[in-house]
Parts: structure tokens; sequence; C-alpha cells
């Protein structure tokens, strides 16, 4: 089985350097916690798995030749990625309330402050958005991963094209599918920790634009998916 593994990781690491739905999922978890952003890592990844076990058994072929089936998965996409988008507006829009009437947030909690919500010795605190849980970032990544037409399409059409001529192909499928969900993992879990160091020099205010940002990005790239022919 000859496979053509160095052109194959050059394109799979041109694919992850250039940011899309998943980017922004992990990046915004990991703005907010560091084991959000590797739970939603793992949940991209996850997702990938679905494409490729799909483009193994030839679900995939038959989806993206079926113009309803593959309508269907775009729009559900693209809603997908517009809801993230309004959620994470309204998420920027309680945490700049709440920023300015409490002042700025502690930049060190505990777990346990995170998870139950922000209080103060006079009772609960406003809250400053809704707290996300790893199980929470994990379901994001992988909804974004699984309901997004151009990673089926990468497993469809541009993985088969590095299969070597003899032997099973979908059990080269499968080796190359893994080698590429292991390369992005690698790859994320690097961002996450990025994100994190610039998470402790950023401070509050500055997340919380970024979070403003992310949202209408996330609506952006919804239209755009939603756009595509």
């Amino acid at each position: 089985m000859a496979v053509d593994l160095t052109g194959f990781l050059g394109v799979v690491l041109l694919a992850y350097l250039i940011p899309g739905p998943d980017f922004l999922v992990i990046v915004r978890a990991a703005a907010r916690r560091p084991a959000l952003g590797r739970a939603a890592a793992l949940g991209a990844q996850g997702g990938l798995c679905v494409h490729m076990c799909a483009a193994a058994l030839g679900l995939s072929a038959i989806a993206t030749r079926s113009a309803f089936a593959f309508t269907v998965i775009k729009l559900a996409g693209a809603a997908y990625l517009v809801y993230l988008g309004v959620r994470a507006l309204r998420d920027a829009r309680r945490r700049n309330r709440a920023g300015a009437v409490e002042g700025p947030e502690p930049e060190v909690r505990s777990h346990s402050a995170v998870e139950s919500g922000p209080t103060t010795g006079g009772g609960p605190a406003a809250p400053a958005g809704r707290q996300l849980n790893r199980r929470d970032s994990f379901l994001e990544g992988f909804l974004t991963n699984v309901l997004n037409p151009k990673a089926a399409l990468f497993f469809l059409s541009v993985l088969p094209q590095f299969v070597g001529q003899g032997g099973s192909l979908t059990r080269q499928i499968f080796l190359l599918g893994i080698l590429d969900v292991a390369v992005g993992v690698v790859y994320w879990l690097a961002l996450v920790g990025v994100a994190a160091r610039l998470r402790t020099v950023l401070g509050p205010a500055c997340r919380r634009r970024w979070e403003l940002v992310s949202g209408w990005l996330f609506i952006a790239i919804g239209a755009g998916v939603a756009a595509t022919e």
C-alpha cells in the first residue's frame, strides 16, 4: 500500500491553518477557560471521525450525490452557526452589562466558582453570560464539524486522492483519516495553549469584545455556508 503521506500531511496542515468554524468555536471556548477549549477541540475531532467513518463506508458519497441531503446538511450547519453567533452576542451583552455594574471581574476563579456562577458576600452577582461546561463545549465542537459540508467533502474528494492503488480502499481511508484527526488534536491543543497564555495577558474587557466579535463572525460564516451552491 503506497500512500503519499508527505503530500497528505501538507494538505492536512494547510487545511488546519486556514481558520474555519471549528477554529472559532475552539478559540472562543479557550478564551473562557482552557479546559473548555480542550473539550471543544476533542469534540471537533470527534465530528471529523463521523465524516471519516461515513466516507469509508460510502455514506458520504450518497449524501453528496443527493442534492436534497447535501442541502439539508448545509442548511443545518448554517443554522447552527447562526445560533452560536446569536448566543455569543447575547452572552457578550450580558457580560458588558455585568461588567458595567460590578467593575472588572477577577482574573482567577476556582473551578467550582466558574461552574456554579460568580457570587459575592452580599449574595449572588448578576449573571455574566451562560456558564459553559466541558460537555457543552465538546458538543459545540462536535456539531460544528458534523454539520460542516466542507469536512464531508474533504474526506470524500480530497483524502481519496492520496490512497494507493493496492490494498483496501476502506482501510486506507481509515488510516489517513485517523492521521488527520491526530494531527488536528495536536494542532488544536497547541492553539488552546496559546489562547490560554493570551487570556492571562488580555483583560476582561478585551475578552468581552472578543465574545462580541466572535458572535458576528459565526453569523457571517453561517450566512456564507447557506449561500454556497
